[in-house]
């Protein structure tokens, strides 16, 4: 059974966290402010540079909310401290990214080239080593966001079994299949 709701969450120095009218929490730091609602039922509490959340039953319902936002509220204190970063490489010959501000251009074997418009709180930047594939990287404050981004751009071309190419996390392994073998 997992306790991930009865773990508290330290407060870094520089981070600074409210619980506003309406159970909504603001985490303000060096890199930016997130905001959350939380549920009415589920109760934060904040004392010597910890916060805690606390549920008022253990009905499921409950158990399920409390995990859940202790996870939220952990993950928008570390994206407004340390923030989130992710990269992807393109896999394949004749792959080639570009961006030009938040717009990110990908050649990923389409007759056509990808053009992808990213919001405002997601920075993203390409980079072409000769010999390696294109790297985009991906940086955030917001976990949910970045995620999502990195999870479209992915959709666009998956990495396919055989030969391994299509766009994949960096380190993520790709589990490779035999192709076709002749008759004997």
């Amino acid at each position: 059974m997992s306790r991930i709701g009865n773990a508290p969450i330290s407060i870094p120095s520089g981070v600074e966290i409210k619980v506003g009218n309406g159970n909504v929490v603001s985490v303000k730091g060096p890199k930016g402010e997130l905001f959350q609602k939380v549920d009415r039922d589920i109760e934060i509490g904040i004392e010597d540079g910890t916060l805690t959340v606390k549920r008022p039953t253990d009905q499921k319902r409950h158990k399920a909310l409390h995990g859940l936002y202790r996870a939220l509220i952990n993950n928008m204190v570390v994206g407004v401290s340390d923030g989130y970063k992710i990269e992807l490489e393109l896999v394949g010959v004749g792959y080639r990214a570009s961006n030009k501000g938040q717009l990110l251009e990908m050649q990923i074997g389409y007759s056509h080239p990808v053009m992808m418009m990213l919001p405002p709180p997601v920075k993203v930047t390409t980079e072409t080593v000769k010999g390696k594939p294109p790297l985009v990287t991906l940086e955030s404050i917001d976990k949910q966001l970045i995620g999502q981004m990195a999870a479209k751009i992915r959709s666009y071309r998956k990495p396919e079994p055989y030969k391994g190419k299509g766009i994949k996390f960096k380190g993520e392994v790709i589990r490779r299949k035999a192709g076709k073998t002749a008759a004997a």
